[in-house]
């Protein structure tokens, strides 16, 4: 927000006069009626795995994250090439491998890769859209530098507090609103339906009918998948409330069975079919496979987009991203050292406390290690998962993230974040403007995710 000691950028100048008039008491009052939305909304998240595991509030800080409209062009045209190479990519992956043909990316990383599946090859999804939603997580390291830490092309989650973040705001704070030209949000629903509609199977007559498939409501995203769907005002279905049907999908209702064109999922690519997958699933959908292969249903993300997520492909990224579009990157990859590689692995053991160790397939901040912040115990720990399977690890330099203001007993003070756009692919690309900014509300902690520790807040982009 902050240029020096006292200079405001221009896209925080109105709001950081509002801000001086602002009583810090009054503030801190805001923030518990927040806290009590969300409460009473439920919007609530899972963590798995800790001793403390269980149903959590992601904390909301009340100071938006703000940005000028000539910053947020240059971001948007770069994560609209990324994601139409993302694309390319896939289709090719599943097809000739023209990419692999050509040595730019090693076959290795392809064949054998959990996430890659042998029963998408030669098959191309309605419309030729493989990840029809994409959430790609972005930081700032200097006023024009930004880069893409990972592209969550599987299920990307987090839509849902992006809009109630929003909703929040807006009904606490109108005054705000007034003073500074925003743009919305909210629409993202609506764009959404409309851009899952426009991928619709062969099979599909009229006007097409739309679902969301949930694993139910132990998911730790379950808020949002419920969410989406009343939003949208589609139905929110399970693996047991369809059943395939004269070679569709069909969905139990008062009337009967009735055929779904369009299964917006967010269920993993094990669970999806137990006939073609995992048999002990009991969340999928017995046969969408065969059904959606026969261009009975589409469903978004396409199953086998996960080998886009795997962190060693990402270090291929600026590689993919010329080879489909013709031109270099304009968004840049974190530097990334291959633990596979012998060369890299002998660095990265050997700068363990320079560097950021994360799972090639891992998300959410678990299986990772922040060197600088970790202890020589821990370091060492983690240099014997290293050496035992290298292959799985990827490792990054520690970046000087930018920073942004977050409220501390009615002060401000600075916090590291990252920012996850949202973007829509089918007839064409939408990206949403602004997105989920995450928020490490440790003071000097790099780790965003809510599931350790960190907290979101409002992002805006304005119009002018």
């Amino acid at each position: 927000m902050l240029q020096g000691k006292d200079q405001v950028r221009d896209p925080y100048s109105r709001f950081y006069e509002w801000f001086c008039e602002q009583d810090g008491e009054t503030l801190g009052q805001k923030a518990g009626e927040a806290e009590a939305f969300f409460r009473r909304t439920g919007i609530t998240f899972n963590v798995y795995g800790q001793e403390e595991a269980g149903e959590r509030l992601i904390p909301f800080d009340l100071v938006p994250r703000i940005m000028a409209k000539a910053e947020w062009d240059r971001l948007a045209e770069g994560i609209e090439q990324r994601v139409i190479a993302l694309n390319a990519f896939l289709d090719d992956i599943y097809h000739d491998q023209e990419i692999v043909k050509a040595g730019k990316v090693p076959a290795r990383l392809i064949e054998g890769n959990e996430a890659y599946l042998p029963q998408m090859q030669g098959f191309r999804p309605p419309g030729g859209v493989y990840t029809h939603i994409i959430g790609t997580d972005i930081v700032r390291v200097g006023e024009d530098e930004f880069y893409v830490l990972e592209d969550n092309a599987r299920t990307p989650s987090g839509v849902s507090y992006m809009i109630e973040n929003r909703e929040t705001m807006m009904q606490m704070f109108p005054e705000l609103f007034a003073q500074n030209r925003v743009r919305p949000v909210e629409t993202y629903p609506h764009h959404l339906r409309r851009s899952l509609a426009a991928v619709a199977p062969p099979a599909c007559e009229g006007t097409p009918t739309i679902a969301v498939l949930t694993p139910g409501i132990y998911n730790s995203a379950y808020f949002e998948h419920a969410f989406l769907a009343d939003q949208m005002g589609v139905e929110l279905i399970e693996g047991s409330d369809v059943a395939e049907i004269d070679g569709r999908i069909q969905m139990r209702t008062t009337e009967g069975y009735k055929p779904i064109d369009v299964i917006y999922r967010r269920v993993d690519d094990a669970f999806l079919d137990p006939k073609m997958f995992n048999p002990a699933s009991m969340l999928g959908i017995p046969g969408i496979m065969d059904v959606y292969r026969n261009g009975g249903i589409t469903i978004a993300n396409a199953p086998g987009t996960g080998i886009s997520d795997d962190k060693a492909i990402y270090s291929y990224m600026p590689e993919i991203v010329e080879f489909y579009t013709g031109k270099p990157a304009l968004l840049q990859n974190v530097p990334t050292h291959r633990c596979a590689e012998e060369d890299s692995l002998k660095y990265v053991l050997e700068n363990l406390h320079e560097l950021v160790v994360k799972e090639v397939h891992g998300s959410g901040g678990y299986g990772m290690l922040v060197g600088p912040a970790a202890s020589k115990e821990e370091r060492e720990r983690f240099a014997e998962k290293l050496k035992t399977r290298p292959g799985n690890y990827i490792a990054q330099p520690t970046l000087a993230l930018s920073t942004v203001p977050i409220l501390v007993d009615g002060e401000l003070a600075p916090r590291h974040v990252d920012l996850r756009p949202f973007v829509l692919v089918s007839d064409k690309v939408r990206i949403i403007p602004g997105g989920l900014t995450r928020v490490a509300l440790k003071e000097g902690s790099l780790v965003v995710n809510s599931s350790q520790g960190g907290g979101t807040k409002d992002t805006w982009v304005l119009r002018d």
